[in-house]
């Protein structure tokens, strides 16, 4: 039976809200846009218009996988991040507003036409790496992460926004499979910060994200303090070390930095108020 895309909608919108999503419309009507492949402008003008059993059916699929907790990202495969559309898949985590501040901070620490060579340290989707080479046309990258599934949509992302003959990708837990001559500018990371204790507490969205990705340990800084470690003989004197980490993170991130290794530039907020990002410069 056929049914109107302002009734599908509605109808999407009430089984979204009754199982917790708290944008219930704005979901429907991406999932919907996703089904039909137009885009939300055509949904809202074309209300009356009918959806045809097979776009019905996937739309309903859709709405199901969302009321499950899946993801929106996930079923419509992709987030915008920086200015750029990203490719993501349940092999990466979803790239998130916070994590954009590595990209600001980098264009404030380097001129917009600089040879830069940095590396990105758990690349995921490749969305910070990708950012930072789209702004900086001179700039080469390497990109790292112990998940080969992961590589191949960062790949598949830095073929798209036009940067692959830029960026190097490699397999690798931080810098164990990376050649000891490799000696960046720069270092970034969103490295896994979540505590086994806040792990169990995990929002059921965020429980469909790789785990590895965010796991980091007992108090969350495990990966960090082998960041902290094992950067400064991939860096040179002067470059510089960015890192994202979590919530209340930023005093026992202070209490780890190695004053005779690294100067604290700046722990920078976030559009909340919250402390995300850390800035070290090697001594």
């Amino acid at each position: 039976m056929a049914e109107a895309i302002s009734s599908a909608l509605t109808e999407a919108a009430r089984t979204l809200d009754a199982t917790g999503i708290s944008d219930a419309r704005l979901d429907a009507s991406l999932l919907l846009s996703h089904a039909i492949d137009r885009d939300r402008a055509f949904i809202f003008a074309h209300g009356d218009e009918n959806l045809s059993p097979q776009q019905l059916d996937t739309f309903r699929d859709f709405v199901a996988r969302r009321s499950n907790g899946e993801p929106l990202q996930y079923i419509v495969g992709h987030q915008e991040f920086f200015k750029l559309d990203f490719e993501v898949t349940p092999d990466v985590l979803i790239p998130r507003p916070e994590t954009e501040l590595i990209v600001e901070r980098t264009l404030d620490l380097f001129q917009s036409d600089a040879q830069l060579r940095f590396a990105e340290v758990g690349t995921g989707s490749g969305c910070l790496a990708i950012s930072i080479l789209h702004e900086f046309q001179n700039a080469h990258a390497t990109a790292i992460d112990v998940s080969e599934p992961a590589l191949q949509v960062a790949q598949r992302n830095a073929t798209r926004h036009s940067v692959i003959d830029r960026l190097q990708l490699i397999k690798s837990d931080l810098f164990a499979a990376v050649s000891t001559l490799d000696i960046f500018d720069l270092i970034i990371s969103n490295p896994p910060y979540i505590s086994d204790e806040e792990m169990k507490c995990l929002q059921r969205e965020v429980q469909r994200e790789p785990q590895t990705a965010l796991a980091g340990g007992s108090d969350g800084l495990v990966v960090i303090r082998r960041l902290l470690s094992d950067v400064p003989s991939h860096l040179r004197s002067g470059g510089y070390l960015i890192f994202e980490f979590g919530i209340n993170q930023d005093r026992a991130i202070r209490g780890l930095v190695d004053r005779e290794v690294w100067k604290l530039i700046e722990v920078r907020k976030d559009l909340q108020q919250i402390a995300r990002t850390i800035v070290l410069q090697k001594q």
